[in-house]
């Protein structure tokens, strides 16, 4: 038996089945219901195309939640599984999903006691879209299934016909590993979830980002200035507050083209600092060891000036720089 789930059999489960489904409290969707999803762990439930027309998922651990009457099915597949696609049809693309499917007698008509992967065939038609599916089954991937596929024209293309739908799920307080889809609720004020580039905190009317995604703006170079060519350089500066304290970020480094000593009197390196961000202050900037620091002198106009220091020759660079600023 290579699908196991917990809780399922009349006649109870095994002590194996009980060390290997995942249990405890997930992360709830509703008072009585749990967030449905795969278990991150590695690459679980992964799909790779086995044949012209057969796809193997590989081994993992999910949860599948049925109706609130039902709960929440703890679910491990404990060996790949190989399915077989259906033939395309003659005139339409479809789109199939590969999906964990959970049986159960006293809750549906199928009058049967198992859990499994299947493939549920979705509608061929002009424009294809999934199969709708019943509750109790939690969706893994789609297959984009070509008009006319068959082993015999050559089957599918599975580096372009598949798409990932896993979406995860994570225990009770635990971050929500970042998925296919972002448009779900959370369900209680303090939840938190990945959201691809950093974190989102739940406040219970709309998911709001720990730390505030902020552009980086790009600097003006005086003629002569360059960085590989590029007339602005790589130097870029933002704003952002972070806890509460306001911080002005540089990254990048600039050189210069001309031979000799960077003049310390004009701006080789200027950009406008936001007028709530401009103190007249003079910081010193450590550079590598063995090399000499950096004057910047944030102008009470906005600019941001550097000063040459003794020794320094052809180069200066602001790399990873940072510090509070007074509001």
């Amino acid at each position: 038996m290579t699908v196991r789930a917990g809780w399922l059999l009349p006649t109870g489960q095994t002590r194996e089945d009980t060390r290997l489904v995942p249990l405890g409290t997930m992360a709830p969707e509703t008072a009585m219901t749990s967030r449905d999803g795969v278990i991150a762990g590695g690459d679980a439930l992964a799909a790779t195309g086995a044949g012209t027309m057969q796809v193997q998922i590989s081994t993992g651990r999910a949860l599948v939640q049925g109706t609130a009457a039902q709960g929440a099915y703890p679910v491990a597949v404990t060996s790949p599984e190989t399915l077989t696609i259906t033939d395309g049809n003659a005139q339409y693309t479809r789109i199939d999903s590969v999906v964990l499917k959970v049986y159960d007698g006293l809750y549906d008509v199928e009058e049967r006691t198992a859990v499994a992967v299947e493939i549920v065939q979705g509608p061929a038609q002009a424009t294809p879209a999934p199969p709708n599916l019943p509750p109790a089954t939690l969706r893994l991937w789609d297959i984009t299934v070509p008009a006319g596929a068959s082993a015999g024209t050559g089957g599918i293309t599975w580096s372009s016909a598949l798409a990932d739908r896993r979406r995860y799920t994570a225990s009770y307080g635990g971050i929500i590993p970042r998925g296919w889809g972002l448009s779900f609720a959370g369900a209680y004020p303090g939840q938190y979830r990945d959201n691809g580039a950093g974190l989102d905190r739940w406040d219970g009317a709309g998911w709001q980002p720990l730390e505030p995604s902020v552009d980086w703006t790009a600097v003006s170079l005086a003629s002569g200035y360059t960085n590989n060519g590029n007339a602005q350089g790589n130097v870029r500066y933002r704003k952002i507050t972070i806890a509460g304290v306001p911080h002005m970020q540089w990254r990048g480094g600039v050189s210069w083209t001309t031979s000799g000593t960077p003049p310390n009197s004009a701006y080789p390196l200027t950009a406008a600092v936001p007028a709530a961000f401009r103190p007249a202050r003079l910081v010193s900037v450590p550079i590598a060891a063995g090399g000499v620091d950096i004057k910047a002198d944030f102008q009470t106009g906005g600019l941001l000036r550097l000063i040459a220091s003794a020794g320094l020759t052809t180069w200066a660079s602001l790399t990873g720089v940072q510090y509070p600023l007074d509001a």
